[in-house]
């Protein structure tokens, strides 16, 4: 076979910048790497020093799409380390803010950057051309988790309502309940995307992946559990270094997330789905079988049905937080620093994302450890990619292309954690 060399400089649907490179041998394949070449963005250097309340609102700037992630995750590992409890009351308006932001991020992924690779098509202004009843559908879901992010938050990107502690002031209850409506609607029109989707022609790729995830024994992990895995790992969150590690490659600034032993594994979607499928709610769980799947969904290409399952789930959460909601008597706990060293860990939409930082006797970060989903998702990326390339070596250049692309994009991969991201080059010798 003659030397064949695919190049793509920018691929849309995507947030970040990177590149891969796959050099094939006849049908050997020498070299897949997962390239991000993103400038480093020092986050964890310039909050040293800095008051350890202001964690929250610093990390957040890291993702416009997932930035309830950073805020939750930042408050949880002060407040650990100061030893503040929040109360039930300020832990729902949590879940409630977390929510929208599943809903909002996993419905642009899922309906506007995704669907297009099942479709044959470019974008979602392509979708609103063939099926525009789809677009408004999913566009009107979208503001469901923005409105509640504004009315829990503030605003809907970059909230600005949440401290450590808690929020600097309840939202009104007739606030809340005037969101009943339009979430009653989105139940139901969640399913509705999620059975259309399950009408594409998925690829035939099943992995036996390493799934890692919060886990809670009361309720479906978003924002507080343990670490588990599907190979029986179950750890506290002051634990996760102790079985997982981060490695920089020369090829890359985005460090890559390993398991202590050198595996690769998975979190996000498929892994919260397959550690607690029993803790979704019937009905959501009624949607998987109807889409046909089981309580483990081991086709990557299938995360956007479990995204859209993650959804509706969302939705009936958060309309049942709402219809119990009264305001609280206090809208955060007092928070006064002290030293000490505190871990957290939520549920991003793609997956865990943990923080840990230790404060000095004056209140300041001594240092500061981010570990979101996407660098640990990075090398199961390889390993996906990898195997896809070998099973479709007979494939034309244009089409491998389009198969490794919509391979990285079943992981909604944040790389600069914003649309550009995959420069491709496939050198066959």
């Amino acid at each position: 076979m003659s030397e064949r060399i695919l190049q793509v400089d920018a691929l849309a649907r995507v947030e970040g910048e990177g590149a891969l490179y796959v050099k094939l041998n006849g049908d050997q394949i020498e070299k897949v790497e997962f390239r991000i070449f993103e400038p480093p963005r020092f986050f964890e250097a310039f909050m040293v020093g800095r008051d350890a309340r202001e964690a929250p609102d610093i990390t957040s700037r890291i993702c416009g799409i997932c930035p309830i992630a950073y805020i939750m995750s930042a408050s949880q590992a002060v407040e650990d380390a100061i030893g503040v409890t929040v109360t039930p009351e300020i832990h729902d308006l949590r879940r409630l803010i977390y929510y929208g932001e599943w809903i909002q991020s996993n419905v642009l992924h899922a309906a506007m950057l995704h669907a297009p690779d099942f479709l044959n098509l470019h974008d979602a202004i392509s979708i609103a051309e063939v099926n525009p009843e789809l677009v408004k559908s999913a566009l009107r879901l979208k503001k469901i988790g923005n409105s509640l992010m504004e009315v829990v938050g503030g605003r809907a990107v970059h909230p600005v309502n949440t401290r450590v502690g808690g929020f600097y002031s309840a939202p009104a209850r007739d606030k809340m309940r005037a969101l009943l409506p339009e979430l009653e609607w989105g139940i139901e029109a969640a399913r509705e995307v999620a059975l259309a989707f399950s009408g594409f022609d998925f690829p035939d790729d099943e992995h036996d992946y390493q799934f890692v995830s919060l886990k809670h024994p009361d309720r479906y992990a978003i924002a507080e559990g343990r670490i588990v895995s599907s190979r029986g790992m179950d750890i506290g969150v002051a634990e996760f270094n102790d079985h997982f590690f981060e490695e920089h490659v020369a090829r890359s600034n985005a460090l890559h997330g390993r398991m202590r032993d050198g595996s690769p594994y998975l979190v996000g979607p498929l892994a919260r789905y397959a550690n607690s499928f029993e803790q979704l709610s019937p009905a959501s769980q009624e949607t998987a079988r109807l889409c046909g799947l089981g309580e483990v969904v081991r086709n990557p290409f299938k995360s956007i049905l479990v995204r859209m399952i993650e959804v509706q789930f969302a939705i009936e959460e958060a309309a049942r937080i709402i219809g119990d909601y009264e305001e609280p008597a206090q809208s955060f706990v007092e928070t006064p620093l002290r030293a000490g060293t505190g871990h957290g860990c939520t549920e991003a939409p793609r997956g865990m994302c943990y923080h840990t930082y230790s404060i000095d006797d004056d209140g300041k970060i001594e240092s500061a450890q981010i570990v979101p989903p996407t660098s640990q998702n990075q090398p199961q990326i390889e390993v996906d990619l990898t195997r896809v390339v070998a099973a479709n070596m007979d494939m034309t250049d244009a089409d491998l292309q389009w198969r490794c692309e919509q391979t990285i994009r079943n992981y909604d991969p944040c790389i600069s954690c914003a649309t550009h991201f995959l420069k491709l080059t496939v050198e066959r010798g």
